[in-house]
């Protein structure tokens, strides 16, 4: 059984798609496609208007490093490093040096509200702090897209709004393309577009406005 069956979507800049649907559906197939963690066994699939049929998987790579942001629900924080040098990981592998890597690494943190926990450690932080040290992991390399998988699942609700204000204000203000896959209808519903997976197969539509 395929896990996708014909979907077609483009995401541009400067866009707010929010991927819908329930278990199953095919949207964590899809969220890896997007992100290049996956290729496709047909169609094709373009990162950066770059088909990545043609990659190696070193260049593959550093499209995604280059291009892509990612969100995920659990964090993914390293546990026994700072914020500072989680939020800078992404440029070592771009062979940024050091002092450039703690500058930009810190800048970012300062426009998540982190500049005051450069040096705490995951465990030092709460679950809203540590997304938001994610987000400023995603924001580090400039990418022209940030993929958010259930990006407030381990959050509670007001800090879990406060992480989705913080998302569309780099989409509003930075022209960052933000594709969120969730099940919450309601958060759905704040994004421009929704992309609705039933079966691998998708519709995509003008999202409803939130009641």
């Amino acid at each position: 059984m395929q896990a996708l069956r014909g979907v077609s979507v483009r995401v541009a800049a400067g866009d707010y798609v929010a991927v819908v649907g329930p278990s199953g559906s095919g949207k964590s197939t899809l969220m890896h496609l997007l992100g290049a963690l996956d290729r496709p066994s047909t169609g094709t699939l373009r990162v950066g208007g770059r088909d990545v049929a043609g990659m190696g998987q070193d260049e593959l790579a550093r499209a995604r490093n280059e291009t892509i942001g990612f969100v995920f629900q659990a964090f993914q924080l390293l546990p026994r490093t700072t914020a500072v040098d989680n939020v800078a990981m992404p440029l070592v592998y771009r062979g940024v040096r050091r002092g450039e890597r703690r500058r930009r690494a810190e800048a970012a943190l300062h426009a998540v509200g982190m500049g005051h926990r450069l040096g705490h450690t995951p465990n030092q932080l709460s679950g809203g702090e540590q997304q938001r040290v994610a987000i400023a992991r995603a924001l580090v390399g400039d990418p022209q897209v940030i993929l958010a998988d259930e990006p407030t699942g381990n959050l509670d609700s007001r800090r879990g709004a406060e992480v989705m204000e913080l998302l569309e204000g780099l989409n509003a203000e930075r022209g960052v393309a933000l594709v969120v896959v969730t099940h919450d209808l309601e958060l759905a519903r704040r994004a421009r577009r929704q992309l609705r997976m039933r079966d691998g197969l998708a519709e995509l539509t003008t999202a409803e406005p939130a009641p």
